[in-house]
């Protein structure tokens, strides 16, 4: 199967140039992801890698980018933090529509993680509760990556969130 997903990261202090950057992730197994640094410091990786499922597949990118670069730290893992229109835009629908499914069921619709003018919810959470209603437009595959996403984010906030010893 095919994951498309991205890694973002802070770079270390003494990161090399781009070019070497580059040269260093192709090295390293990372030939399948494409690199961004719109900020000074930033790292973002959008993979397309192909594995027999989503957690191999971030497991192993995670692996060769920390080859690359050893001292990078990890931001985070995409998709996960979502508003409706990056939803929307998931499954080819319109915002319209994500947002009319969201006021149409208060009840059950999932909670954000963040609520005001721009909302924010786990993906994993709205794709699983618009599976569960019977959407046809959830693959297995779009689940199943947005939870291992999801984890991995909860992973590293986890360790981040951890008393200093």
């Amino acid at each position: 199967m095919e994951f498309n997903f991205t890694l973002k990261y802070r770079l270390p202090d003494t990161c090399d140039e781009i070019d070497v950057l580059e040269q260093r992730l192709a090295e390293a197994g990372c030939d399948d992801a494409l690199a961004g640094i719109g900020l000074p410091g930033r790292l973002a990786l959008a993979f397309c890698r192909e594995a027999g499922s989503a957690g191999a597949a971030l497991r192993s990118a995670l692996d060769d980018a920390q080859r690359a670069v050893p001292g990078a730290e990890l931001v985070e893992v995409s998709p996960d933090l979502v508003g409706l229109t990056d939803v929307a835009d998931l499954l080819g629908m319109s915002r319209q529509n994500m947002r009319k499914l969201m006021l149409a069921n208060p009840q059950s619709f999932p909670s954000p993680v963040h609520e005001g003018s721009t909302s924010i919810w786990h993906l994993a959470d709205i794709l699983g509760w618009l599976r569960a209603r019977g959407s046809a437009k959830v693959t297995t595959e779009m689940t199943e990556l947005a939870a291992a996403a999801l984890q991995l984010n909860l992973a590293r906030e986890g360790r981040r969130l951890q008393p200093k010893a």
